[in-house]
């Protein structure tokens, strides 16, 4: 075999693949045999069409055969060979395969980058840390009394912050009208439109008003988008919010096994405090590597920043089918998707790439205790036994991951403890 390597930048190569025509012959051969085991023709057994027919009737099979099989064999053969380690599969071309003639191609190929490293201890590092006010527990707690707030009928007019209930017939122009009865917001929420609202503020139960409405530009209705209606609203019910006093009785209703409003406090506390930690920990850690990452310029493999790319598309789709959104009926722009979010996604791969670079440097690569403690750690958050859990891991190719995030946030504390965080 004979392999000609050319750089065509920073992370791609372009390999020049040639295969001796004995190499292809023996190819060819098998593929014969195993095309011809398989062959069915009028008047032959299956298996017994003679060779002659084979060549006639399913020559372009045999050339198929050969393709798939010896062409992967032949390229990874050329990886061996060069120690190249592509990151994504390879772009085929010149492809020249014929009986008893040498096979040649060229495969380009995208690389991780040699990256010389600079600096990236001993830097000076704006961080500061975002301190736990007390009253934030306080916040918190008012979040907790809104969500237990009752609504209660009152005898008034309605008022902002009122729950109304209200039948409502909107006639649209050009179009029929539509009525909804028994239908419940809060005014002032902002989940009707506006004129609506504002016809629904003081009035009482029983009092109907008129008004003008316009659908928004963007409205969810292609139909309505822009469109004036003419609105009649009658008030059936005026419900004002009734807030929950904040005491033990109060503690106990929230759940848990809180028996007093200060227990109920304290896990509050421990709580955000803990989030705020955390919060302030990936703080820290985006400062420090955005200094090591300032003192270092490469470039990144396209394939790996389109694959991150693909990685957050995924993971917001997800995130609409967790919310109950049928992510297929939205219309992506993945044009535009792509613009958004390729500076973060080059970023992201920037800092993985880096990471692994001063991780081998360094001797930073986690062993196996490590492995096994996060294996056992998994293993009791879901109640299974660490063997299964490990087997389970090892089948879906998972563990290799749990290894590669211990290396970085090995790595990541080896650069937060050898740089000087301090005030911005």
């Amino acid at each position: 075999m004979k392999v000609d390597i050319e750089e065509l930048g920073a992370c791609k190569r372009r390999l020049q693949v040639e295969e001796a025509p004995e190499v292809v012959t023996r190819a060819w051969e098998q593929a014969f045999d195993r095309v011809q085991r398989e062959a069915r023709l009028p008047g032959f057994r299956k298996g017994k069409v003679p060779r002659s027919m084979i060549k006639l009737h399913f020559a372009d099979d045999v050339r198929q055969e050969v393709a798939r099989r010896l062409i992967p064999d032949v390229y990874r053969q050329a990886l061996a060979e060069t120690r190249i380690e592509p990151v994504e599969e390879p772009d085929l071309q010149e492809v020249t395969l014929e009986e008893n003639a040498a096979l040649k191609f060229a495969a380009v190929v995208e690389v991780k980058p040699a990256i010389t490293l600079g600096a990236y201890t001993g830097l000076a590092v704006q961080h500061a840390p975002k301190p736990f006010a007390e009253s934030e527990v306080d916040e918190a707690l008012n979040a907790l009394q809104e969500q237990h707030a009752e609504y209660r009928a009152v005898e008034r007019a309605a008022d902002p912050g009122d729950l109304a209930i209200i039948d409502y017939t909107l006639t649209p122009e050009g179009m029929e009208a539509r009525s909804e009865s028994d239908y419940g917001f809060v005014i002032g929420s902002g989940s009707v439109l506006p004129e609506m609202e504002e016809a629904v503020i003081g009035l009482a139960a029983g009092g109907s008003r008129q008004a003008r409405v316009r659908f928004a530009d963007d409205h969810r209705n292609e139909t309505l988008r822009g469109k004036a209606a003419d609105a009649t609203i009658t008030v059936k019910e005026v419900k004002e919010k009734v807030l929950p006093a904040q005491d033990d009785d109060f503690a106990k209703s929230v759940g848990g096994s809180f028996e007093t409003l200060d227990a109920l406090k304290d896990e509050v506390r421990k709580g955000l405090q803990a989030r705020r930690d955390a919060e302030n920990r990936r703080a820290l850690e985006g400062a420090v590597l955005d200094a090591v990452l300032a003192n270092h310029t490469f470039e990144v493999p396209e394939a790996l920043v389109l694959r991150q790319v693909g990685h957050q598309i995924e993971h917001a789709r997800e995130h609409m089918r967790r919310q109950g959104v049928d992510p297929d009926r939205v219309p992506w722009d993945y044009k535009k998707l792509l613009e958004d979010l390729r500076p973060g996604a080059e970023k992201a791969v920037k800092r993985a790439l880096l990471l692994e670079a001063i991780a081998e440097k360094e001797g930073l690569e986690p062993g196996d205790a490590d492995v096994e403690a996060e294996v056992e750690r998994l293993a009791q958050a879901s109640q299974r036994p660490a063997p299964a859990v490990r087997r389970m891991l090892e089948q879906s190719g998972d563990l290799e991951g749990i290894r590669h995030t211990l290396g970085e946030r090995k790595t990541v504390d080896f650069l937060i403890e050898k740089n000087q965080a301090n005030p911005a």
